[in-house]
């Protein structure tokens, strides 16, 4: 597995975008009997993603190996896409796994654009994401990648919040504004699966900072873990601060190769 780069503020993967499309293209022709230098390799010279450029399809083959490791953490995006999953279910896993190493697009959904979300902002100008990466100077453990000027800071402000439109989370092109988004069944369910190797109880679970990479809060997870269990797809149980869930696999792995078979 490559190094983490979690706690890396890039500029580089921000400003290429989310190439949703483009990944999706790549993993579905994915080859794990090759390395993931020999996959990209093919997506370099071969144009598997319909690139205009060989320089763009070389940008997208070093934001790809940057972003993930299909051998082993995200083994499970990648089948989902060689399975053929439907694209608005597999985009929020998709995201899920990108801000899992990418500092700076984490940081933004999860402690940025919520909390805008929460506060009631109707719209988003690019000039306050510029102030909000501003901020990030003052945070501790957290490395830069390079020098940005005022026209990258305008760029990775512009990128963000492009991202989030891509992703589904904001609507509009020159005025940003959140749009109504719904986190499909499938997806949601496997990013419990995902959380709960990672957090030890129901609780945590529910309260996990994951959700609000789409948009969500506590009471919103729970009010889709209480349908769920009315229909029968999970068992949860809650009484005041205690609550008791069991889920239909041990791992997200087990849940992809069901949805796969």
């Amino acid at each position: 597995m490559s190094s983490s780069r979690a706690n890396v503020i890039s500029s580089f993967t921000i400003i290429k975008g989310s190439l949703i499309n483009e990944t999706y293209a790549v993993f579905r022709g994915w080859d794990f009997s090759l390395s993931k230098i020999e996959n990209l390799r093919l997506v370099r010279e071969e144009n598997s993603i319909g690139g205009t450029s060989t320089h763009w399809a070389r940008d997208v083959a070093k934001v790809l190996n940057r972003r993930f490791d299909p051998a082993d953490r995200d083994r499970p995006l990648v089948e989902l896409a060689k399975a053929g999953l439907d694209q608005e279910a597999w985009k929020p896993i998709l995201l899920f796994h990108m801000t899992r190493d990418e500092f700076l697009l984490r940081d933004f959904l999860v402690n940025w654009l919520y909390d805008q979300f929460v506060q009631g902002a109707f719209r988003l100008p690019t000039a306050d994401v510029v102030t909000y990466l501003q901020t990030l100077s003052k945070k501790k453990g957290v490395e830069w990648s390079g020098h940005w000027s005022e026209k990258t800071t305008a760029r990775v402000a512009s990128g963000l919040l492009k991202i989030a439109s891509d992703f589904g989370l904001l609507k509009g092109v020159m005025r940003r504004e959140f749009n109504s988004y719904h986190l499909p069944e499938t997806s949601f369910l496997y990013l419990l699966q995902a959380i709960a190797e990672r957090e030890s109880n129901a609780r945590r679970i529910v309260d996990a900072r994951d959700w609000r990479l789409f948009l969500l809060d506590p009471a919103d997870v729970e009010r889709e873990l209480l349908r769920l269990h009315q229909f029968r797809k999970l068992d949860y149980q809650a009484a005041g601060s205690l609550a008791q869930l069991k889920l239909p696999h041990p791992s997200a792995a087990a849940y992809t190769s069901e949805i796969c078979a």
